[in-house]
């Protein structure tokens, strides 16, 4: 190693603890590791829990206090470095990626017969609901533009009744992973109307809609029928997919009132 590098790793080394862990903790995960291997300070700084439990903390929000490990001191230079947190971020990681794929193998299976139910349906969205998903997750694991439109869908369901995230913030997410022009049809019949004692015919209506409007939530309707699964006057909502797909494909969610 020459003697500019062994003078940056001398001073590097030599920062105050607090500077170094906020170096660190504005670090992604893939360079905080790379960071921990250069030195050994580095090394015991960047696999230290008080790096760790801001991490998980930040990526999962939703998840409750009994889900973490007992929080070690955040000095990583006073207290043992047992790497709890580091090991929860991984082991979480991988989980949330295996949960994704069975999601998206799920409805996959239900579009091959062109068909699903709408219980189906917000059974997927109540998956991500109970292993609780944070936006990161999200955008990783179901905003990938190769995958179907209803996972991305899901997704965007997720992140507006479970996360919170919505508007501009949303909207940048899915332009920045190339599906905010995917387009869904949105079709749903409504219970006709009592006159005189002879209920008329059901109402149809249909909305061609993309991904980037549903996440703005302009048009309450449509979100209302995705949301509202088997209650109220709905009887049936159709969504089919529009493009962006080498093999063509749709889905249909129906629901019966109960």
């Amino acid at each position: 190693m020459d003697k500019g590098k062994l003078c940056s790793f001398s001073i590097l080394s030599s920062l105050p603890e607090d500077v170094a862990i906020k170096i660190a903790s504005l670090l992604q995960v893939r360079d905080l590791c790379a960071l921990g291997c250069c030195s050994r300070f580095w090394r015991e700084l960047c696999f230290s829990d008080c790096i760790w439990e801001f991490l998980v903390r930040n990526r999962w929000p939703l998840l409750a206090s009994f889900d973490f490990p007992v929080s070690s001191s955040s000095s990583f230079t006073n207290s043992p470095n047992f790497k709890k947190w580091r090991k929860l971020y991984f082991e979480r990681h991988v989980k949330l990626g295996i949960t994704a794929r069975s999601v998206d193998k799920f409805l996959e299976a239900w579009t091959r017969y062109e068909s699903l139910e709408v219980g189906d349906y917000l059974k997927a969205v109540e998956i991500l609901n109970s292993t609780r998903f944070g936006f990161e997750d999200v955008q990783r694991f179901l905003f990938n533009p190769e995958m179907n439109v209803l996972l991305n869908l899901v997704g965007v369901h997720y992140c507006l009744t479970s996360l919170g995230v919505r508007g501009d913030n949303l909207v940048e997410a899915l332009r920045t992973c190339e599906i905010s022009d995917r387009h869904v049809c949105v079709k749903w019949w409504k219970v006709g109307r009592w006159y005189y004692g002879f209920r008329m015919r059901d109402e149809s209506h249909s909305r061609w809609v993309s991904l980037a409007h549903l996440a703005t939530e302009d048009d309450e309707h449509i979100l209302g029928v995705l949301r509202r699964g088997t209650i109220h006057e709905v009887l049936r909502v159709q969504i089919s997919a529009i493009g962006h797909t080498s093999i063509p494909w749709s889905c249909q969610i129906t629901q019966r009132m109960v």
